[in-house]
């Protein structure tokens, strides 16, 4: 899908003799542009919630709700987290995620086998040291719970090795494993989409031309019913860029005319082959 939308948006900014946009420029617009888009699906669930609770949402193919969440889930991913060294209860989240959805607090053995695993509740950082502080509210085995950092403190708080956190890329679960035994950490997330790079080789007068084969190569991750307003988002960055405000005007003009048309709801969503 990267290259038609390079294509159209090349299209309508050298028809209107608007101005060029290169490759290089072209892939940090439409990283841009995805992010964008990426981030206004949590808003439309919002809004779809707000219009169900008021009776204004539809069922079935008109289920908006349902097919923006159908998109989200493409986004999560499960993966084993490793603890940081010189600590036993803190672990490296990874550099893609954006937001959590399911911490799981995992007692191991000696070999390695997890022998329990229960869901990890999130605590807030100052909230914690209030609750290891008395044994009827701190942490245990079947009521985990899990910190974003230890960012500031000297050192952990409660039973644990010593360890600062790094603020928003590390989480320190609750409460730290029996003697002998080890921490693990099963993580649900949603991650970021990946960068979409368009790719190129050169011809011999100095052209170039698409080649998706080339190393490094991305498609955008969003459904293809987002090409549009990929399209109209890359327009305006563009027209920044080359400092012409029509080519912005235009894609402003098209964003809004998408948004008018479908009131409060987002275009439709779907999960389509990429």
């Amino acid at each position: 899908m990267i290259n038609k939308v390079r294509e159209t948006v090349l299209s309508i900014l050298n028809k209107n003799n608007y101005g060029y946009v290169s490759p290089i420029d072209f892939n940090l617009f439409a990283k841009q542009a995805q992010l964008d888009l990426f981030e206004d699906y949590f808003y439309y669930i919002n809004k779809t919630v707000n219009a169900e609770n008021a009776r204004l949402a539809g069922a079935g193919h008109a289920d908006i709700a349902r097919q923006t969440n159908e998109v989200i889930d493409t986004f999560t991913q499960y993966e084993a987290l490793s603890l940081i060294g010189g600590s036993d209860q803190t672990f490296t989240l990874p550099e893609d995620w954006y937001t959590l959805v399911n911490v799981q607090w995992g007692l191991k053995d000696a070999e390695g086998t997890t022998e329990l695993e229960n869901e990890a509740e999130r605590v807030s950082e100052y909230n914690i040291r209030r609750l290891l502080k008395s044994n009827l509210t701190a942490p245990s085995k079947q009521f985990p719970a899990y910190i974003f950092s230890q960012m500031g403190f000297p050192n952990t708080e409660g039973p644990g090795v010593a360890t600062l956190g790094d603020l928003g890329n590390q989480i320190t679960l609750y409460p730290v494993a029996d003697a002998g035994k080890s921490l693990g950490c099963a993580l649900a997330y949603i991650r970021y989409p990946k960068e979409p790079i368009w790719t190129s080789s050169t011809l011999p007068n100095g052209e170039a031309f698409f080649n998706q084969s080339v190393v490094g190569y991305q498609d955008f991750e969003l459904p293809e019913s987002d090409s549009t307003d990929l399209v109209y988002k890359i327009l305006q960055y563009a027209g920044m860029s080359i400092r012409e405000v029509m080519a912005v005007q235009f894609g402003e003009a098209g964003e809004n005319e998408e948004e008018q048309d479908q009131g409060l709801f987002p275009p439709t969503r779907t999960k389509t082959k990429r």
